[in-house]
């Protein structure tokens, strides 16, 4: 029997695109990214070589400076966190794992016999663990790590302008890690390089020193030179040709060096004639002096002249040989001479082509390939001598016009970071840091045994990984106001953070919308501001590719006809490039022929219309180019961007309401969207409900006997409900269920709703009856006018939670202590608090109430003999202790609906003793219960390898634990110790068979870890009771629920960027009423629907009172959505008058209108902005320290700033005593402000104000500088 009552909302949907292509999971950027990363799922021997494997693999083995010990990786796992995310919630701990290596330690000295090869398992530390919503739970808050978009490692090719006008162009080499190299031009035409932005050198200096040492080896690669061997005749007819190269003259010089006594060659070069010298006579006659064997001279054609600027190059170099240039390099990087000759050499090689301190990536590689070598496999990481070269030849093409500067812009040249690659470049530091202890102490411990563990230090890896999670620029505090703001900050990507840009640099281009940016970052979600273009959002249909660009899926098109039967095929913006795409709802017949002769089409910028012909790709959907927020606004086609950009932001600041209702007009993504937030409670296949009530739900699942055969799993699952959750916003999670005992469920069926949902689809607010008409002036300038129904039914009612929390710490004067007993309090004031001093479930809060009594020791003089005695008898203990406790603040009022209280336990001897037998029990327990897990397994496994032979069962040592040829037997199962050290593999001949092993052994191990952890929590509770942070012996905290019913003051929105403030609530007699008397619930300003161009939300408005009418709910795709004529003939089969135009009744008169107004159905939300938040008055407070003026804010429970143009306004009305009041007894006269404050109490007259306090300031300040000030 399915339930009929909860069954899911039909949609009537207006989409007209032929293909429905499902979208893919939202969240896959940041869980897929995750698993990729950690590849705890999968067996060790099939992790590929990327996240922390790859991490791990670069940085082992470490070996100590003599190679004679060496420590190797094997593999590493994760134990069960230690908490549930619940707890850590709770109690304000990380959600983590502990993370283990099983190493390998091994001397491969022969001296050392006694040294015996070692494998521990050692702990490394413990690493956050994303939850399965894609969140980090970090010290009991909820973080996202938003993914970066930043500039690709690889090569770019860009122009700039001197001042002169002159262009100057730049090759701009980044590297995964490692140092930048740019090449250059300046205005006299010479190229040079610069290395790490700090020094330049001629290219030709650096050719020379990686091997084309010779102005011929130079000239060579480039074809410059013609060589001309040295004899008379040649050199008559070379007369009245320019040399090419220098000509030199060698020779070696010995001289004895006077420290050593050896003798010491040295060669000498002497420079003949320069470059660009015309040969006449003379020169000949000094050529053939010197010797030489060749010179070269310029090629006569006309392309060498493309190359001027290497002649021009080979001018300005200094150097003429490698050693020189070496040497050259070594002074301008280093400042300072070279020690020798090798040294020297290093630095480049250092530089650019060792392993350990550069490197490009893959990315990098593959970028530079497609530049450089149209796709060579080229798979090198380092810099090769043919890379430079290549760029050399490109950037004098670029600067003869023969090929095009890089668009910075292009998401070609812009990659994105997920999480997993940003963990993992933290855990290189950390594993780097740690490598070079291990290899320090490897070195101290030369002669003694030593294991792994006595090598490691986990805080090393555990620092780093912390300090990125909490201190970050990326990790942020995750946005929970309701499910859409949840998924979309887990979507967001940024410029912004480390190794990104920066809000002040960044210019105009980057932030502007580029034709890359189809399908793959959405044109209208980014903030309103300073960050406007830097913070973006991933779009519905867009995916993160292994190297880190954005991909959109498109439907491939052959001779003109769409291939219907194939999967979307995802591009990367350069395979998009120069591609001719076709619209979504271009018509096409069944078969995927276009039905119109000519077709809108997209290539790169441009929209061209084009035979079906010429087509390479189709769209997969209109929305294909928003994100999820702005794919939610229907009827987007109709509104303005700017408004469209402000609608999408207002929705994520919607709050849950109480009773949440799915639009009527949607766009078909809500289902979606509220199904990957991962809020709901989804079935996991097809079952039946065994039980329900508002805490939990229990569903009898259908499982096969193969899947019970390599399971561990119960049939009956249950699944808890959230009920009144704080989110990091304040906002409330409540979960109810919506099926009922004995209901059948399917895979994927929605089991319960709030939170924003109903029957499983997003709700952020309610469809309301709104007329577009000026009311009384009350909606001027986009402000509200509601009905009282509104308030009194609750429509617009929201529930907050408040977490209040107090720590009881040990001071240095004593204990401090949670206690109702609080000196000089009422009893009156402490009559709810219980005997640990927190206040009572279910007692109502007023501003100043206390909500957890604490007193804390007092700091004075001891007290005499005399005095303790009678403290002792009369047990005053008033005079040694301050009441420190937690009071409501001034705007709170509400309900206590929870409490709890956290303690470190500090224990005696005899309890300590008590423990230990406990903790034995619980061992015993432990071992029974995983024996009987264990006799399960072998017998399940026994089924399994029934009968057959094993083909050499082996463990992580490379041992045989069953040899090959021997029969499988119950005994020889049985006794295998420890099935977590086998290795997968080869069990019997039958591949699938031995899969199916695998999986089951897998599934053992994780059942086993399991059980270990909940034992291990058990002993933690018994020993050290609730873990708490450092030096806190208590913690007690209260949860507030504050009902907020909708107040004048409030903000509200449509989802079209329509928003305004709640200026008036109505008496329902009050409002405009329809013909039937049927009053409207709001009114709004119908002048602020023309001037903002956000025309969609009339549409919505007639369509939804259409829906109202027929019970009949719309989905209305953007670009894809009801055309007027599909509105209008809804809008006439309900009955409505055309466009909603409607005739409608004063309230106080029941006079008609003079004209007719647009009524309807529109979905309003609630936002975050409320007006209780906001209220905020003082009258005395705290003073800033220096100024001795009140503080800013609410926060701070600060005054309002009377600032220069107020002053300015008072002093334009001549209103002088009530300025000096403000300037003085309101602000910084320090002595003036008591005596008013004491002359308002006893009612006198107000005392004359005093010097203010900044005035005084002042004279310090000018004190300080030398200057002595008197007052006359």
């Amino acid at each position: 029997m399915v339930n009929q009552i909860n069954a899911p909302q039909e949609r009537i949907n207006f989409s007209s695109t032929a293909i429905k292509t499902a979208f893919p999971d939202f969240l896959d950027i940041q869980l897929k990214s995750f698993m990729d990363f950690f590849q705890i799922e999968t067996k060790p021997s099939e992790r590929s070589e990327e996240g922390l494997h790859r991490v791990f693999a670069e940085n082992f083995p470490i070996s100590d400076s003599r190679n004679n010990f060496v420590l190797e990786f094997l593999d590493y796992f994760v134990d069960p966190p230690r908490y549930s995310e619940r707890e850590c919630i709770e109690r304000g701990l990380t959600f983590c794992v502990p993370l283990k290596a099983r190493l390998k330690l091994y001397c491969t000295d022969p001296e050392h016999e006694d040294f015996e090869t070692i494998v521990q398992d050692v702990y490394l530390g413990t690493i956050p663990y994303m939850s399965p919503r894609g969140t980090f739970i970090v010290n009991g808050a909820e973080r996202i790590i938003v993914s970066q978009l930043h500039r690709s490692p690889g090569v770019f090719f860009g122009q700039s302008y001197h001042a002169n006008g002159t262009k100057l162009y730049s090759a701009r080499i980044i590297p995964f890690k490692g140092s930048w190299i740019e090449f250059a031009t300046d205005i006299n035409q010479v190229m040079y390089a610069y290395i790490d932005r700090k020094k330049k050198l001629p290219v030709t200096t650096l050719l020379r020193s990686i091997g084309y040492e010779r102005d011929k080896d130079i000239l060579e690669i480039f074809d410059l030179a013609e060589e001309v061997k040295v004899s008379k005749a040649a050199l008559k007819r070379s007369i009245g040709r320019k040399l090419a190269a220098r000509v030199l003259k060698t020779w070696i010089e010995d001289f004895v060096d006077e420290d050593t006594g050896e003798v010491v060659s040295i060669e000498r070069n002497e420079v003949i004639l320069d470059r660009d010298t015309i040969l006449d006579k003379e020169h000949t006659e000094e050529i053939l002096d010197a010797e030489v064997n060749t010179i070269l001279l310029h090629k006569e054609d006309i392309a060498s002249s493309d190359f001027a600027i290497i002649h021009n190059t080979l001018q300005k170099d200094p150097t003429n040989t490698e050693k020189e240039a070496v040497e050259h390099i070594y002074r301008q990087l280093r400042n300072a001479e070279p020690p020798d000759e090798e040294t020297a050499r290093g630095i480049i090689d250092k530089l650019f082509f060792s392993e350990q301190r550069y490197s490009l990536g893959e990315v990098g590689r593959y970028r530079l390939n497609k530049k450089l070598y149209e796709g060579s496999d080229e798979d090198s990481q380092v810099l090769t001598k043919g890379d430079i070269i290549e760029i050399i030849k490109r950037l004098i093409e670029l600067i003869n016009s023969k090929a095009e500067i890089d668009d910075i812009d292009h998401l070609s040249n812009r990659r994105v970071r997920t999480v997993g690659e940003q963990m993992a470049n933290q855990f290189g530091v950390g594993l780097a840091r740690m490598a070079r202890t291990i290899r320090e102490r490897m070195n101290v411990r030369d002669n003694e045994v030593f294991t792994p563990i006595d090598l490691i230090n986990a805080k090393t890896l555990s620092s780093v990984i912390n300090s990125f999670f909490g201190t970050n620029q990326l990790s942020q505090f995750m946005d929970q106001t309701n499910p859409l703001s949840e998924i979309t900050h887990k979507r967001r990507l940024s410029a912004l953070g480390p190794g990104g840009l920066s809000r002040e640099r960044a210019g105009f281009e980057v932030r502007d919308v580029h034709y890359t940016h189809y399908g793959r970052l959405c044109p209208i979600e980014t903030p309103e501001g300073p960050n406007i273009g830097l913070i973006s959002s991933l779009c519905v249909y867009a995916k993160v590719n292994s190297m880190g660009f954005i991909e959109t899926p498109y439907r491939k098109v052959e001779e003109g006809k769409v291939v219907v039967d194939e999967a979307p095929q995802y591009l990367s913006a350069e395979e998009e490039e120069a591609k001719v795409i076709a619209q979504a709802n271009a018509p096409i017949s069944p078969d995927g022929t276009f039905i119109n002769e000519k077709v809108k089409v997209r290539e790169e910028g441009d929209f061209p219309v084009v035979e079906p012909t010429t087509i390479d790709f189709m769209d997969v959907a209109p929305n294909q180019i928003a994100s999820i927020s702005a794919s939610l606004i229907p009827f987007l086609e109709h509104d303005d961007a700017n408004r469209a950009l402000m609608g999408s932001n207002m929705m994520r600041q919607a709050v849950p309401l109480l009773r949440p209702e799915a639009p009527i007009v949607g766009t078909g993504l809500e289902r979606q969207v509220a199904t990957d937030s991962r809020v709901l409670i989804n079935s996991e296949g097809a079952g039946t409900v065994e039980y329900v009530d508002s805490m939990q739900i229990q569903i009898r699942y259908d499982r096969s006997e193969e899947d019970r055969a390599i399971s561990f799993e119960e049939d009956v699952k249950t699944y808890h409900l959230v009920k009144f959750q704080k989110t990091n916003q304040g906002t409330t999670i409540n979960l109810k269920p919506i099926v009922k005992k004995g209901d059948r469920v399917e895979f994927g069926q929605v089991l319960c709703e709030g939170y924003a949902t109903q029957k499983g689809e997003l709700a952020l607010g309610r469809n309301m009856l709104v007329s577009f008409m000026p009311w009384k002036g009350y909606n001027f300038e986009d402000a509200i006018v509601i009905s009282e129904r509104v308030v009194r039914e609750d429509i617009f009612t929201s529930i907050h939670i408040d977490e209040y929390s107090l720590e009881v710490r040990d001071t240095k004067l004593g204990a401090e202590e949670l206690t109702a007993d609080i000196p000089n309090v009422s009893e009156e004031a402490t009559k709810d608090l219980d005997e640990n001093g927190i206040i009572r479930v279910g007692a109502e809060i007023k501003p100043g109430d206390i909500l957890i009594g604490k007193i804390t020791p007092k700091g004075e003089s001891d007290p005499s003999p005399e005095e303790k005695l009678l403290r002792a008898i009369f047990g005053d203990k008033a005079g040694d202790v301050k009441d420190a406790s937690l009071k409501a603040s001034p705007s709170l009022n509400g309900v206590v609906i929870d409490k709890k209280l956290f303690t470190r336990l500090v224990k005696d001897k005899r309890q300590r003793a008590e423990d230990k037998e406990e903790i034995a029990q619980l061992d015993l327990e432990m071992a029974a219960e995983l024996a009987e897990l264990k006799s399960i397994f072998v017998s399940k496994l026994s089924a399994l390898v029934q009968g057959k032979t094993s083909q050499g069962v082996i463990n992580d040592l490379n041992e045989d634990v069953i040899p090959k040829g021997t029969k499988f037997t119950l005994k020889a199962l049985n006794a295998i110790e420890d099935y977590s050290r086998i290795v997968g593999g080869k069990w019997t001949t039958d591949s699938v068979r031995n899969d199916k092993i695998d999986t089951l052994i897998h599934n053992y191990k994780i059942r086993v870890n399991d059980i270990q952890g909940a034992y291990r929590r058990k002993r933690f509770a018994i020993t050290v009771g609730d873990e708490l942070p450092a030096g806190i012996v208590k913690l007690a905290k209260v949860y507030i629920a504050k009902k907020r019913k909708l107040k004048v003051g409030d903000k509200m929105a449509g989802r079209h960027g329509n928003k305004g403030i709640v200026a008036r609530i109505v008496r329902d007699e009050d409002m405009p009423f329809l013909e039937d008397g049927t009053p409207v619930d709001i009114v709004l300003n119908p002048l602020g629907v023309p001037s903002r161009m956000n025309i969609g939300q009339i549409y919505e408005t007639v369509l939804g009172w259409a829906g109202r009418k027929l019970d009949k709910n719309f989905a209305t795709p953007i670009f894809d959505g009801a055309s007027l004529d599909d509105i209008s003939s809804y809008v006439s089969e309900a009955g409505l008058p055309e466009f909603g135009h409607t005739q409608l009744y004063d309230g106080g008169t029941g006079e008609p209108f003079d004209q007719r107004a647009t009524v309807g159905i529109i979905y309003m939300l609630k936002l975050g902005h409320m007006v209780d938040d906001k209220m905020h008055a003082r009258s005395i407070g705290p003073y800033s320290l220096i100024t001795q003026q009140p503080l800013g804010g609410k926060a701070q429970f600060g005054g309002q700033r009377f600032g220069e143009m107020e002053v300015w306004a008072l002093e334009a009305f001549g209103a002088a005593n009530i300025l000096r009041e403000i300037l003085t007894v309101k602000s910084d006269d320090v002595i003036g402000r008591a005596k008013t404050y004491e002359a308002i109490v006893k009612g006198e007259r107000m005392p004359t104000p005093g010097i203010p306090e900044s005035f005084n300031v002042l004279l310090h300040e000018l004190k300080g500088l030398g200057l002595k000030v008197t007052l006359d």
